[in-house]
């Protein structure tokens, strides 16, 4: 039993407030019973616990693709972009890099996740950078980067530092070397 003379689940879910008095966090709030008793109820954080590894975490980044994969055959089939060549290739390249960035597989790259994004590149950027960077490609000012966004930053004709640094990051990757045998070659293919 509590200070109050409280006892079972009622306990198990608050803390009396003439125990925990001095105790309050911003997740908690003060509610008062029908005798006039005070007592503070903790409410529960929104916190994800997300899969880093396994299947679990195989199939949240399949789905998340198949997500994008979706967007992009609609951006397709409503005919945006019609001026950049090769599209479908660039927006299954670019969906495989937003799905890379986008971590918790909310949809948006927010800032943690760019911070993130900035030192697996060899490039850390202080808070403030981060929060210009999200500015300059956030349309919908929500302080994150959708998918759309991205594409629009990617494939638009406006010039962003985020696109820069990762167009600069895409040329200095390592060529892929070809494994296995080479390909034939017949006369008609010789010089």
């Amino acid at each position: 039993a509590c200070l109050h003379g409280n006892t079972g689940a009622c306990c198990a879910r608050v803390l009396c407030c003439a125990a925990q008095s001095t105790h309050r966090s911003r997740h908690s709030s003060r509610h008062k019973t029908t005798s006039g008793t005070s007592f503070i109820m903790a409410t529960p954080q929104k916190e994800r616990h997300l899969p880093s590894s396994g299947k679990a975490f195989g199939q949240l980044k399949d789905s998340q693709m198949a997500t994008l994969r979706d967007q992009n055959m609609a951006l397709i089939a409503e005919g945006a972009y019609e001026e950049v060549e090769e599209l479908e290739e660039k927006l299954e390249k670019y969906a495989k890099k937003f799905a890379e960035y986008d971590l918790d597989g909310s949809g948006d790259i927010d800032e943690m996740e760019l911070k993130q994004m900035m030192e697996k590149m060899g490039t850390p950027k202080t808070h403030l950078e981060l929060k210009k960077m999200i500015k300059e490609v956030d349309t919908s000012n929500s302080g994150t980067i959708s998918y759309d966004e991205f594409l629009q930053m990617m494939l638009g004709k406006n010039s962003s530092i985020l696109r820069k640094i990762i167009m600069f990051e895409e040329m200095n990757k390592p060529k892929e070397i070809p494994k296995g045998l080479p390909k034939k070659k017949s006369l008609a293919d010789l010089p």
